[in-house]
């Protein structure tokens, strides 16, 4: 079978020569402007788990973050990050997350929900590792890889139950991981569809030790029926 490879050189020589255009105005400079990141920020809405349209659910000592709905700009920016290989949006994806999340405890750890080794075979890059790191950049914190993928499923299209069964086999602690009881560990994935693949590394990171969990996203999704 042959593994496609995504070749990111002629893209990353392209953004040397002609500089980004913000993919919501068009303002040339950057491919997200900084009033259009200030817009997403304004916009910016994490439901509280007594909210009845929140579609997280209640968990002791987890809290839940979210940019937004995955519609319209932020959506696109996504579908670029993920599938057009746009690693500059790891940097401005970073920045919204830095600006959007509360301040954390000193010892937090951002632990990356892992990506499937196909995708990152595909893309290039391992998108939200990357993220992961810009955002410990940006906080001072930790990355620490506590769970690896144990199977490469494909969630893309599945419904619900096909999401839950598959994400429960889905990962596994990494070789010799543990967890610190009195560590705040930051979750972070893309996109909240069914929340299986959450609701599953959550399992995962509380059989390690975890005590106090932070989950961050980019978007949620449609639930699907």
């Amino acid at each position: 079978m042959a593994i496609i490879v995504k070749n990111t050189t002629i893209p990353n020589l392209f953004d040397l020569i002609a500089p980004h255009s913000c993919k919501n105005c068009g303002r040339i400079g950057s491919i997200l402007c900084e009033k259009c990141k200030k817009y997403i920020i304004k916009n910016s809405h994490s439901p509280a788990p007594s909210d009845p349209k929140s579609p997280f659910p209640r968990l002791p000592h987890v809290k839940f973050y979210v940019l937004g709905e995955r519609t319209g700009l932020l959506d696109d920016l996504i579908h670029i990050y993920k599938y057009d290989s746009v690693r500059t949006l790891s940097h401005t994806f970073a920045e919204l997350l830095d600006a959007t999340l509360p301040q954390f405890p000193q010892n937090t750890v951002i632990v990356p929900i892992p990506t499937a080794s196909n995708h990152v075979r595909t893309r290039g890059f391992d998108h939200t590792l990357l993220l992961a790191k810009r955002l410990a950049k940006l906080r001072s914190c930790q990355v620490k890889k506590l769970l690896v993928r144990a199977q490469n499923t494909v969630q893309v299209g599945a419904d619900k139950a096909t999401r839950l069964r598959q994400a429960n086999q889905a990962f596994a602690p990494a070789p010799r991981a543990t967890a610190n009881p009195e560590t705040t560990y930051l979750l972070l994935d893309d996109v909240w569809t069914t929340g299986a693949s959450v609701t599953a590394a959550i399992k995962k990171l509380r059989s390690l030790g975890a005590q106090n969990i932070i989950v961050a996203l980019l978007a949620v999704s449609t639930f699907l029926d």
